[in-house]
Protein backbone atom coordinates (compact mmCIF):
# COMPACT_ATOMS: atom_id res chain seq x y z
CA UNK A 1 0.00 0.00 0.00
CA UNK A 2 0.99 3.30 -0.99
CA UNK A 3 0.15 6.68 0.63
CA UNK A 4 1.41 10.53 -0.42
CA UNK A 5 2.33 12.00 2.53
CA UNK A 6 4.15 14.85 0.44
CA UNK A 7 2.20 16.19 -2.38
CA UNK A 8 3.54 18.35 -5.05
CA UNK A 9 2.37 21.44 -3.71
CA UNK A 10 3.73 20.81 -0.19
CA UNK A 11 7.28 19.26 -1.74
CA UNK A 12 8.05 22.90 -3.36
CA UNK A 13 7.06 25.06 -0.18
CA UNK A 14 9.22 22.67 2.24
CA UNK A 15 12.32 22.58 -0.09
CA UNK A 16 12.02 26.63 -0.62
CA UNK A 17 11.50 26.64 3.92
CA UNK A 18 14.60 24.62 3.94
CA UNK A 19 16.56 27.09 1.56
CA UNK A 20 15.63 30.45 3.90
CA UNK A 21 16.39 28.41 6.64
CA UNK A 22 20.14 27.60 5.53
CA UNK A 23 19.79 31.99 4.64
CA UNK A 24 18.51 32.91 8.03
CA UNK A 25 21.22 30.74 9.77
CA UNK A 26 24.27 31.51 7.73
CA UNK A 27 25.06 35.21 7.90
CA UNK A 28 27.84 34.63 5.58
CA UNK A 29 26.00 32.59 2.42
CA UNK A 30 29.43 33.03 0.53
CA UNK A 31 31.01 30.65 2.46
CA UNK A 32 28.63 27.72 2.38
CA UNK A 33 28.56 25.02 -0.20
CA UNK A 34 25.94 21.79 -1.06
CA UNK A 35 27.35 18.55 -1.22
CA UNK A 36 24.73 16.07 -2.37
CA UNK A 37 24.54 12.69 -1.02
CA UNK A 38 23.83 10.20 -4.54
CA UNK A 39 21.31 9.70 -5.82
CA UNK A 40 18.55 12.19 -5.31
CA UNK A 41 20.37 14.22 -2.38
CA UNK A 42 22.28 15.72 -5.59
CA UNK A 43 18.79 16.74 -6.98
CA UNK A 44 17.57 18.35 -3.83
CA UNK A 45 20.79 20.50 -3.60
CA UNK A 46 20.82 21.47 -6.89
CA UNK A 47 16.88 22.69 -6.17
CA UNK A 48 18.05 24.46 -2.88
CA UNK A 49 20.99 26.04 -4.87
CA UNK A 50 18.21 27.66 -7.50
CA UNK A 51 15.70 28.78 -4.67
CA UNK A 52 19.05 30.90 -2.81
CA UNK A 53 19.75 31.93 -6.44
CA UNK A 54 16.53 33.43 -6.99
CA UNK A 55 16.08 34.71 -3.54
CA UNK A 56 19.87 36.14 -2.40
CA UNK A 57 21.21 36.67 -5.84
CA UNK A 58 23.94 34.33 -5.07
CA UNK A 59 25.06 30.73 -6.93
CA UNK A 60 26.39 28.66 -3.98
CA UNK A 61 29.29 26.04 -5.00
CA UNK A 62 27.58 22.87 -5.28
CA UNK A 63 28.48 19.22 -5.45
CA UNK A 64 28.29 15.52 -4.89
CA UNK A 65 29.15 12.37 -3.20
CA UNK A 66 28.90 8.73 -3.55
CA UNK A 67 29.33 7.19 -0.58
CA UNK A 68 29.80 3.59 -1.76
CA UNK A 69 33.71 3.34 -0.86
CA UNK A 70 32.88 4.53 2.59
CA UNK A 71 30.02 2.02 3.34
CA UNK A 72 30.40 -0.18 6.36
CA UNK A 73 28.21 -2.30 4.86
CA UNK A 74 28.91 -3.71 1.77
CA UNK A 75 32.57 -4.26 -0.25
CA UNK A 76 33.18 -1.70 -3.27
CA UNK A 77 35.55 -1.31 -5.59
CA UNK A 78 34.58 2.34 -6.10
CA UNK A 79 38.31 4.46 -5.74
CA UNK A 80 37.68 7.12 -2.74
CA UNK A 81 39.07 9.98 -5.48
CA UNK A 82 35.67 9.71 -7.34
CA UNK A 83 34.54 12.91 -5.20
CA UNK A 84 37.54 14.97 -6.28
CA UNK A 85 35.99 14.81 -9.68
CA UNK A 86 32.46 15.80 -8.15
CA UNK A 87 33.04 18.14 -5.69
CA UNK A 88 35.01 20.27 -7.70
CA UNK A 89 36.23 23.25 -5.17
CA UNK A 90 38.29 23.22 -1.88
CA UNK A 91 35.87 22.67 1.21
CA UNK A 92 38.31 23.24 3.48
CA UNK A 93 36.74 26.26 5.89
CA UNK A 94 33.79 26.40 4.17
CA UNK A 95 30.68 25.42 5.90
CA UNK A 96 29.66 21.99 4.21
CA UNK A 97 26.09 20.90 3.96
CA UNK A 98 25.40 17.01 3.27
CA UNK A 99 22.64 17.29 1.72
CA UNK A 100 20.22 14.08 1.45
CA UNK A 101 16.49 13.08 0.67
CA UNK A 102 15.40 10.27 3.52
CA UNK A 103 17.36 10.06 7.01
CA UNK A 104 16.91 6.62 8.59
CA UNK A 105 19.84 4.61 10.32
CA UNK A 106 22.40 7.22 9.66
CA UNK A 107 24.93 4.97 8.77
CA UNK A 108 24.63 6.86 5.16
CA UNK A 109 25.39 10.71 6.52
CA UNK A 110 28.28 8.67 8.60
CA UNK A 111 29.55 7.17 5.36
CA UNK A 112 29.07 11.13 4.03
CA UNK A 113 31.01 12.69 6.89
CA UNK A 114 34.12 10.52 5.81
CA UNK A 115 34.30 11.13 2.57
CA UNK A 116 34.10 15.19 3.60
CA UNK A 117 36.43 14.95 5.45
CA UNK A 118 38.66 12.70 2.97
CA UNK A 119 38.25 16.01 0.48
CA UNK A 120 39.62 18.63 3.13
CA UNK A 121 38.53 20.15 6.49
CA UNK A 122 35.46 22.38 6.74
CA UNK A 123 34.79 24.71 9.01
CA UNK A 124 31.15 22.96 9.79
CA UNK A 125 29.54 20.11 8.74
CA UNK A 126 25.77 20.32 8.86
CA UNK A 127 23.21 18.33 7.48
CA UNK A 128 19.67 18.50 5.27
CA UNK A 129 17.21 16.42 5.16
CA UNK A 130 14.25 16.37 3.20
CA UNK A 131 12.21 13.56 5.61
CA UNK A 132 13.25 12.26 8.54
CA UNK A 133 11.70 8.85 9.67
CA UNK A 134 13.45 7.72 12.79
CA UNK A 135 15.36 4.51 13.46
CA UNK A 136 18.86 6.18 14.11
CA UNK A 137 21.79 3.93 14.61
CA UNK A 138 24.03 6.28 15.22
CA UNK A 139 24.34 9.80 17.30
CA UNK A 140 23.99 11.90 14.34
CA UNK A 141 21.17 14.44 13.82
CA UNK A 142 19.65 16.91 11.06
CA UNK A 143 20.42 20.31 11.43
CA UNK A 144 17.54 21.34 8.52
CA UNK A 145 14.43 18.82 8.37
CA UNK A 146 11.52 19.15 5.80
CA UNK A 147 9.42 16.96 7.45
CA UNK A 148 9.45 14.48 10.12
CA UNK A 149 7.41 11.07 9.74
CA UNK A 150 7.97 8.62 11.98
CA UNK A 151 7.42 5.35 10.27
CA UNK A 152 7.72 1.62 11.59
CA UNK A 153 11.01 -0.08 10.64
CA UNK A 154 8.58 -2.57 8.22
CA UNK A 155 7.51 0.63 6.41
CA UNK A 156 9.81 2.42 3.79
CA UNK A 157 9.85 6.15 2.73
CA UNK A 158 9.92 6.70 -1.38
CA UNK A 159 10.58 10.06 -2.92
CA UNK A 160 10.17 11.08 -6.01
CA UNK A 161 12.39 14.06 -7.22
CA UNK A 162 13.15 15.73 -10.29
CA UNK A 163 12.53 18.93 -10.90
CA UNK A 164 9.34 19.69 -9.04
CA UNK A 165 7.01 18.83 -11.81
CA UNK A 166 3.66 17.54 -11.34
CA UNK A 167 4.90 13.82 -10.57
CA UNK A 168 7.56 14.80 -7.69
CA UNK A 169 6.10 13.41 -4.35
CA UNK A 170 6.82 11.70 -0.94
CA UNK A 171 5.13 8.50 -0.08
CA UNK A 172 4.97 5.84 2.36
CA UNK A 173 5.10 2.14 1.59
CA UNK A 174 3.63 -0.26 3.47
Amino acid sequence: MEKIIIDNQTLKRTIRRLSYEIIEKNKNIKDVCLIGIKNKGIVLANLIQENIKQIEGITLKTGSIDITPYRDDIDSNVDKEINKETVPFIVKDQVVILIDDVFFTGRTVRAAMDAMIDLGRPRRIELLVLVDRGHRELPIRANYIGKNIPTSIEESIKVHLTDLSEEDKVTLLK
